[in-house]
Formats: structure tokens, C-alpha cells, sequence
């Protein structure tokens, strides 16, 4: 089975339990924690995923570096390394996390531009594009990047809007070449 759909159905088995026990927001506090102690410690993986470590072993780090998780996410995790996927806890808590969204009528916005946005525009583009995709509210991740001559550049899951004078620029230069033909 492809790895993907896989680790959607790990996600899909904890968002129903949070469901049952109406507990998602701790859900996404707690896995948000996991997600960042799994992309900043490659060790971490590897040490799980070593062979010819034992699974209680492994299982006991995880009760000692995850103290204080939901007793549900924690034997998720346990459940994980048992079955050998713990290369899928990324991908589990992306999920999980958009299925959350989805229930919340939130979406996720990276928002790419010269500088950093101010609360004031960045109040501006959540309003705008929550009323856009029809969603209670937008999640903005703004992300700086220098290399934009100025603009910026909006994703929201595939879709992405680019306001960036380059892009601006080039939409121009095929106007002009059009024409010329």
C-alpha cells in the first residue's frame, strides 16, 4: 500500500478519536510539539528506525522525551515504531492537522514576499481570502523572501496568486510579443 494513503489512515483513526473525545485542539498542540522535535532531530528517526534496537527501548525514549502527551498520540507514536512506519509521523501530523482545518473551515496560506507583512496586512489578506475560498478563517504563514523584486505571492493548498513584479513583468513581455505576431 502506497505510503500516503497509509499514513492518512493513521491520521484519519486519530481524528476520529479526538472527534469522540473532543479533544482535537490538544490533538494539534500536542502532535505541533512532535512534529517539531521530529524535524529538528534527525538522530531522533534514525535511532528509531535502527534494527537492532528493541522496540522497548525505543518505546521507553519516546515515554521519556514525550512526557505529558495525550495517552493517545503517545501510543500512536509507540504504534508507529512498532510497525517500523516512524517515517511517517510527518506526514501522519500534516494530515491530521489539514483534516482539523478542514473541520474548522480554516485553510493554510504561505504568503511569500519582500519583507515581513504587518498585522494590518496580514489581517488584510486573511480577511480577503478567507472570503475567497469560502473558509472561517486563513491560516498566514508569511515567508520573506529576498528575491522577489517586490509583490507577493500567495499559496493556499494548489492554488497560488502571483502578485509579484516579476511575474507582472513577464505577463507584459507576453502581451508584447503577442502583439508583435
Amino acid at each position: 500500500m502506497h505510503d500516503a494513503v497509509v499514513a492518512n489512515r493513521y491520521a484519519d483513526a486519530l481524528f476520529e478519536l479526538g472527534i469522540e473525545k473532543n479533544i482535537l485542539d490538544k490533538y494539534v498542540e500536542e502532535l505541533n510539539t512532535v512534529k517539531d522535535v521530529f524535524s529538528d532531530n534527525e538522530q531522533l528517526d534514525t535511532f528509531l528506525k535502527h534494527p537492532s534496537i528493541k522496540n522497548e527501548t525505543k518505546n521507553q525514549l519516546l515515554e521519556e522525551a514525550f512526557t505529558g502527551l495525550h495517552v493517545d498520540v503517545l501510543n500512536t507514536l509507540k504504534l508507529l515504531v512498532e510497525r517500523s512506519r516512524t517515517e511517517m509521523v510527518l506526514a501522519i501530523i500534516d494530515h491530521f492537522i489539514q483534516l482539523v482545518n478542514d473541520r474548522k473551515g480554516i485553510a493554510e496560506a504561505k504568503v511569500f514576499s519582500v519583507r515581513e507583512l504587518s498585522k494590518l496586512e496580514q489581517t488584510e489578506l486573511q480577511a480577503t481570502f478567507a472570503k475567497r475560498f469560502n473558509k472561517s478563517n486563513i491560516h498566514l504563514v508569511n515567508i520573506v523572501d529576498p528575491g522577489l523584486l517586490g509583490g507577493m505571492k500567495v499559496q493556499v493548498g494548489n492554488t497560488i496568486f502571483d502578485g509579484t513584479v516579476k511575474n507582472k513583468l513577464k505577463r507584459i513581455e507576453q502581451k508584447i510579443v503577442a502583439a508583435n505576431n
